[in-house]
């Protein structure tokens, strides 16, 4: 029974915090600056990977 509550227990990988915060940025730029860096909606998750590994 130890074993399920320390794999349920473990803190997430910063990677993920990261990559959380990455798409939170994306998602909250407006048309006009996602146009400026040339970013589509569907590009978030790519480019979210990316800023995460950074």
């Amino acid at each position: 029974m130890g074993f399920l509550t320390e794999m349920f227990a473990r803190p997430r990988p910063q990677e993920r915090l990261r990559y959380r915060a990455a798409l939170a940025l994306l998602h909250s730029m407006s048309n006009a600056d996602r146009a400026d860096i040339g970013i589509k909606p569907a590009d978030f998750p790519r480019v979210a990977r990316e800023m995460s590994l950074r």
